[in-house]
């Protein structure tokens, strides 16, 4: 049941956890494995059953194929989505009408000695069209709520900024019975 802004079971108690599966399948194999750094490719699947296959390899720098989706590009869409639908959430149900929404996010990776590292920054720019009308500063506040409540940054270690961009601008209102 849907309580405001958080969802509880019926009985008020906390959800239970959801569980994920995705299964990662190594393609790149040449015919003699990893017998030295540049003998194998960086290709790989990652396979969600019922899903589409997601294709994906290393980043070019690491000898990845540049026409792949690489860990770190997944990384910065994860947290792009996740806030998104959080936000997309939080705006139907304080009555904030959605007409647009696209976000160019970027991350710093900062690489060790040891060839490991990490990302040291990431930043959202989310830039949201909303209806005329509708509250411009709530939509914009919103973009903390949702910060706060993603499954995905919630999750790491880096710090994750936004800078949310909110405009009103004149919802086409269309019914099915007009198309």
């Amino acid at each position: 049941m849907i309580d405001g802004d958080t969802v509880t079971r019926a009985s008020g108690s906390t959800p239970a956890p959801h569980r994920y599966t995705a299964r990662l399948v190594w393609t790149g194999n040449r015919g003699g494995g990893t017998s030295d750094y540049t003998s194998y490719d960086r290709q790989y699947s990652v396979l969600v059953t019922g899903k589409p296959e997601l294709v994906g390899s290393a980043d070019p720098t690491f000898r990845g194929d540049p026409a792949r989706h690489n860990p770190e590009e997944l990384f910065l869409a994860s947290l792009a989505a996740c806030h998104m639908l959080f936000y997309l959430a939080l705006c139907a149900r304080h009555g904030i009408r959605v007409l647009s929404y696209e976000d160019e996010a970027t991350g710093t990776l900062a690489l060790n000695a040891d060839g490991g590292g990490r990302f040291e920054a990431v930043t959202l720019a989310p830039v949201v069209a909303i209806a005329e009308g509708d509250d411009e500063a709530l939509a914009a506040r919103l973009h903390d709520t949702a910060h706060e409540r993603c499954f995905i940054a919630s999750s790491c270690s880096v710090p994750i900024r936004h800078r949310a961009t909110v405009r009103t601008v004149t919802a086409a209102r269309t019914t099915a019975a007009e198309e």
